[in-house]
């Protein structure tokens, strides 16, 4: 018991100190990690150190989704998500089966099933790996992209995974793959949603914060399980519920109970990935020896393959990504012929007689009456319409946000744990499961390690008009507190009144305010008036001045 408490007090002050030390050295913590546990897989306590997998991917991976998920601008979402799932589903499948066909030609004794099932394992990207983007300076919209991938592309190759083991054992139905995904997704869909709805709807009534983020903690469990149980993915339910909350919480949640999430959930999601990647680098002794044992020499064989592969993965992602930047930029180019007809139609829309044709056009089309919440809600597809061709048209994705793109799709832990799970009846079992370890490896460290200068070299001349484009955007966003602030009716000042009952006065007037301000930034949040980063910086400074306001309230009574 106190060597394990040992173990696992010396695992935190080496996840706490990497943070610290990556930084200064230019490497990425990921990547220290990693390294930390590969030379501490060869002292005599870590002899044979093995981790159960579901440990990593039912209960690490599910709240670090959730977590990324809730942090995640819901509208940079659903801007890209034509391009999310693209990368999430197609390029997994295409990544898997080609992958497959690799093996069996490089491992003829393997059958395709079981090369699909390996190219499964191989094919999605880390996305706790994909915080090494985050530390660089990119283009927001590849944030978004690389973001969303990460979120579901596992759970594309887990079903994707558990497909070809079962093909291995009777006959193989593409219908009924795409049944079984499909059944996946949607059952896990209506339970991570509905847990979400109820995760706002229960922690809303909760006055106490600490109590408010202990039982988030729970949300990605209770999202996951039921769907896992039911036959769903387990990680989109999380991911789900984490959309779900991570939108409703400005609105449903009180600031004290926000910034407690914020705070604790850094935390963990800090441990949890410092474990991921620590355990990572702690298997590889014992995975090499169960290959020499196993197989003899096979290791080289398991080495070489290892690179063809990920230099195959990395080859497949750019044949898919250089169309898919084509195909959103015509899309954009088709949108801008329709700015200035949406425009025209906002401006129409301001006075009463465009505001007459409008009704009279939407009379036309849906055969009856409109109401006034029918016309409202035109109106907002409009604005949102125009606000995402103006995020569209502003950030254009050029061939530097491809080469990002491609280089930042690494393999990571979740790589390793998803081939642990291989059944022991698999051919050549341990062979597979190194060479699964060694593509996470050299990607994390071949892609990692050179992501950063690449990102910075990519960078340079872009910055200039992104800060002059968010120097803007903060004008216009002071623009909007200030109309807002001046929509609230100032109380009058009873000077006879007692000092009390006018700072109480004063008190629920500036908290009248702040809430105008909230509503009206989560209105433009709502609409994509405005950048996603700049709103939520706002809105924490919102809440800041809420907390500061009802503390000195509080030490004042």
């Amino acid at each position: 018991m106190i060597e394990s408490l040992v173990i696992v007090v010396v695992g935190l002050i080496v996840i706490a100190f990497s943070t610290l030390l990556g930084p200064r050295l230019g490497v990425a913590t990921p990547l220290v990690l990693v390294l930390v546990g590969v030379g501490a897989s060869f002292l005599p306590a870590f002899n044979g150190f093995f981790i159960d997998p579901d440990w990593i991917l039912e209960g690490i991976l599910p709240p670090l989704l959730y977590s990324a998920a809730v942090s995640m601008p819901s509208m940079n979402f659903r801007r890209e998500f034509g391009a999310i799932s693209g990368l999430s589903i197609i390029l997994v499948v295409a990544t898997s089966l080609l992958l497959g066909v690799f093996f069996v030609l490089v491992l003829p004794d393997l059958g395709f099933a079981w090369g699909v099932a390996l190219g499964a394992i191989i094919s999605p990207t880390d996305a706790v790996a994909t915080s090494i983007v985050k530390q660089n300076t990119v283009s927001k919209r590849v944030v978004a992209l690389l973001d969303g991938e990460g979120l579901l592309n596992d759970a594309t190759a887990l079903v994707l995974l558990r497909t070809a083991i079962v093909a291995t054992a009777s006959a193989f139905s593409f219908w009924g793959a795409v049944g079984t995904f499909a059944y996946s997704v949607v059952i896990a869909v209506a339970i991570g949603g509905t847990v979400g709805w109820l995760n706002l709807a229960v922690r809303h009534r909760i006055t106490n914060p600490t109590a408010s983020t202990v039982l988030s903690f729970t949300i990605p469990f209770i999202a996951s399980i039921p769907a896992t149980l039911l036959g769903g993915s387990g990680l989109v339910g999380a991911v789900v519920a984490g959309l779900v909350t991570g939108f409703g919480a400005p609105r449903k949640l009180s600031p004290q109970s926000r910034l407690s999430d914020s705070q604790n959930w850094r935390m963990v999601e800090l441990v949890f990935e410092g474990i991921v990647f620590l355990t990572m680098g702690l298997q590889i002794k014992a995975i090499v020896a169960d290959v020499v044992s196993d197989q003899g020499n096979s290791i080289w064989i398991a080495l070489l393959i290892a690179i063809g592969a990920l230099l195959l993965t990395l080859l497949i992602r750019a044949i898919y990504v250089v169309p898919l930047l084509l195909l959103l930029g015509k899309r954009v180019s088709r949108g801008a012929l329709l700015q200035d007809r949406l425009q025209s139609m906002q401006q129409d829309i301001g006075s009463e007689e465009g505001r007459q044709r409008t009704v009279d056009m939407l009379n036309s089309r849906r055969g009856r009456a409109s109401t006034q919440r029918d016309v409202e809600r035109f109106m907002r597809r409009v604005t949102r319409g125009l606000a995402d061709l103006d995020y569209f048209l502003k950030q254009p994705l050029g061939w530097r946000d491809g080469v990002t793109v491609v280089w930042a799709g690494m393999r990571g832990a979740i790589t390793v744990a998803a081939a642990q799970t291989l059944p022991e009846g698999t051919p050549q079992r341990t062979v597979l499961v190194l060479i699964a370890f060694v593509v996470a490896l050299m990607s994390l460290l071949l892609q990692g390690g050179t992501l950063g200068p690449l990102l910075a070299r990519l960078a340079r001349d872009a910055m200039p008009a992104v800060d002059s484009e968010e120097s803007g955007q903060q004008q216009r966003v002071l623009d909007l507190l200030l109309e807002a602030s001046g929509s609230v009716a100032k109380p009058r000042v009873d000077e006879n009144a007692a000092q009390a009952e006018q700072l109480a006065t004063a008190k629920m007037y500036r908290l009248a305010v702040l809430d105008a301000q909230r509503t009206a930034i989560l209105d433009a949040r709502d609409n994509g008036t405005f950048d996603a980063e700049l709103l939520e910086d706002t809105l924490a400074n919102l809440d800041a001045s809420q907390i500061a306001i009802e503390m000195r309230a509080t030490h004042i009574d």
